[in-house]
């Protein structure tokens, strides 16, 4: 155990590993940080560099030491402590496990282990731990602004219609128990989720404003919703339907295929996930803005659970539902087939459709996602492209252009930026060739997975 433990302590601090030179209250917020993520162990005796330094201990230290880390977290945490001499000089072990009931605190301080260091957890991160927790989340809390008089019992009766029909089968007992049998109401009274989803008139927290814009600034048609969450998905819907092109397709058929310039799937899948997994704690309301070339979607509130963009295009992950109430209701009327899986599906119906593929990103603490018209088999115009090449004046505007796009968004491609400034992907890449001979830009990794840096 001891040449194990030298090892440790040769590897150096990390995620899991903490050094300290004598017991204090740094100590006990390491404890508290182990125990609020993935467990790890301190070790008493040795300083930041990897040194032994040893420490001065006896039995009755060691368990005053257990005592003040048990009277100093709530819930109260006992580590397990080993007692080793190496070179001659005590180390003192302490091993934290991940602590089932989160998050855990020192005197009201809330810690995490982010790498080899401590931070406080966020208002929000503190709420998430404690849902997570109790494998609950924020629209299974009772809703004490609202009662049942306030939610609608023909929306009800239309949303048990619609399980009816999906299942085939009858649902045999009165609107508001089968709403109880769901939880979606709880002793008779409303969640944050049942208002939510049947709400009777105004809603203000699911508010969502939409716009058709021809400019950033010139809007030439909008509407604002503040109505359930039912019938939110269907009127965004309809207003962005109102705006779409479409062409038509003779296939020898007797009816004509009709073909929008945007995928209806996608778009549906995107207003769903967007209504199901906003953080309705957020005042911000959703805003979509419809332009000539590209759809904007954009929801208040981060990934949840940790998640990141990476792991859901790869699905290299587990999927963690922020308001699990309103997922399972939507689940219910089938409007959700398998949690988790909203953006691959995106990515796929993009791609069957030919057009440029979507872009996801965090942003403003939020989420956006970029639906894009062009297809992904536009013919490059040479010709264009050579004249304004020529134009200095084009050119030098276009690489600043590129520059602040980079800017907001380090991974950009190639064809999104192709996108933006309506120009073929190859003078895109003659561009990026420019600007990394102008030393303006480098390229941090491989194409496919890297990213672009600005050159200060």
């Amino acid at each position: 155990m001891n040449k194990e433990l030298q090892h440790i302590i040769n590897f150096g601090e990390n995620e899991e590993v903490e050094f300290k030179t004598s017991f204090g209250k740094e100590v006990i917020e390491s404890v508290v940080a182990f125990a609020n993520t993935k467990g790890g162990q301190i070790i008493i005796g040795v300083n930041n560099n990897k040194k032994l330094v040893g420490v001065s201990v006896s039995d009755e230290s060691t368990q005053n030491w257990i005592n003040q880390i048990k009277q100093n977290t709530y819930p109260q945490v006992i580590p397990d402590v080993e007692h080793f001499v190496l070179d001659g000089k005590n180390v003192i072990v302490f091993t934290i496990s991940e602590y089932p009931v989160k998050p855990v605190a020192f005197k009201n301080k809330y810690l995490k282990r982010v790498k080899n260091s401590n931070h406080l957890l966020s208002v929000d991160e503190i709420a998430n731990e404690h849902l997570k927790t109790i494998n609950s989340s924020w629209d299974f809390y009772f809703d004490s602004n609202h009662s049942i008089k306030d939610i609608s019992e023909d929306k009800v009766k239309r949303f048990i219609k619609t399980i009816e029909k999906r299942n085939l089968s009858d649902i045999n007992i009165s609107p508001y128990d089968f709403l109880s049998k769901l939880e979606i109401l709880r002793n008779q009274k409303l969640t944050y989720g049942a208002y939510l989803l049947f709400a009777k008139e105004y809603c203000a927290i699911s508010d969502v404003q939409v716009g058709r814009f021809k400019t950033d600034i010139t809007i030439i048609d909008s509407v604002s919703l503040n109505t359930d969450l039912f019938t939110e998905v269907e009127e965004i819907i309809g207003f962005i339907k109102k705006h779409l092109m479409v062409e038509y397709i003779i296939t020898g058929e007797p009816q004509r295929k009709e073909r929008f310039d945007y995928p209806l799937d996608a778009i549906r899948e995107i207003v769903i996930n967007m209504v199901v997994h906003r953080d309705y704690r957020d005042s911000s309301a959703s805003t979509i803005k419809i332009y000539d070339d590209r759809i904007e979607f954009y929801n208040p509130g981060n990934l949840y659970g940790g998640l990141t963009i990476k792991n859901l295009l790869s699905e290299n992950y587990n999927s963690k539902t922020r308001n699990k109430l309103i997922a399972r209701a939507f689940k219910e009327i089938g409007w959700i087939e398998r949690y988790g899986s909203g953006i691959m599906r995106i990515s796929i119906i993009c791609k069957k459709y030919a057009i440029v593929p979507p872009v996801f990103e965090e942003i403003f603490n939020g989420f956006r996602v970029v639906l894009f018209k062009q297809k992904e088999d536009v013919v490059e115009d040479v010709v264009e492209d050579v004249v304004e090449d020529v134009v200095e004046d084009v050119v030098e505007k276009r690489l600043e252009k590129i520059v602040s796009l980079v800017k907001q968004n380090k991974q950009l491609s190639a064809n999104q930026v192709a996108t933006v400034l309506k120009i073929s992907e190859r003078t895109v890449q003659r561009y990026f060739e420019k600007l990394k001979k102008q030393k303006k830009l480098t390229r941090i990794g491989s194409a496919k997975s890297g990213y672009w840096k600005i050159v200060k």
